[in-house]
């Protein structure tokens, strides 16, 4: 099995008035905290396309290790980032077979979310599995190769999930709880972080 990793993250972020790639998370920033868990897969490439703010997000970065890709038409949207990393990730290894998705502000995403896709893949040989959240299928999902020319084609506004219905009556679901939480505001910020310290409390010292 030859899987990447591309980590969306190339978002304005708007509506939480700074660049979440950079919010305080368990001593590093969301991002920094993705790229470490995408880092932790055994020998999957990781690809972070970065946007908005690229500049200042980039030097926050100390990634020999990893492709940082930049996505000049960040604005049409995700799914100008996800020709982007995919386009990069298949430059830089022509022989991958899948690649997984995942967005930096996905805080409670585990190396063991991503294995557990991989480990599905291969066990049920869908072309596509994806985190099952919320009443439907997102992210983080994987997507073979045989459907990476509909990832390539897809228009800037359109993410992931339009593939990945497209594909639902053969698409394998794994189920991830957390993957319904999407920090978007601050106040989305604040309450993660104070759901977290409730979490932790509840654990025997």
């Amino acid at each position: 099995m030859n899987t990447g990793i591309i980590i969306l993250a190339a978002g304005e972020s708007t509506r939480m008035g700074e660049p979440k790639q950079l919010l305080p998370y368990r001593g590093t920033t969301l991002l920094q905290h993705a790229i470490d868990t995408a880092r932790s897969v055994p020998r999957a490439p990781v690809v972070v396309v970065l946007g908005a703010n690229a500049d200042r997000i980039r030097g926050e970065l100390n990634e020999p290790f990893i492709l940082i890709e930049e996505n000049p038409d960040w604005r049409e949207g995700m799914g100008s980032s996800i020709r982007a990393g995919l386009s990069a990730l298949t430059a830089a290894h022509p022989k991958i077979s899948s690649a997984i998705f995942l967005l930096c502000d996905q805080p409670l995403v585990s190396a063991s979310t991503l294995t557990d896709l991989i480990a599905a893949h291969e066990r049920t040989k869908r072309a596509i599995v994806a985190s099952e959240y919320g009443g439907a299928l997102g992210v983080p999902a994987l997507f073979a190769r045989s459907v990476f020319p509909e990832l390539l084609a897809l228009d800037g506004a359109d993410g992931a999930r339009r593939v990945i219905h497209a594909h639902r009556a053969e698409a394998v679901g794994i189920h991830f709880a957390d993957g319904v939480i999407d920090l978007d505001t601050p106040e989305d910020y604040t309450r993660f972080n104070n759901s977290l310290q409730e979490r932790f409390a509840k654990i025997p010292a």
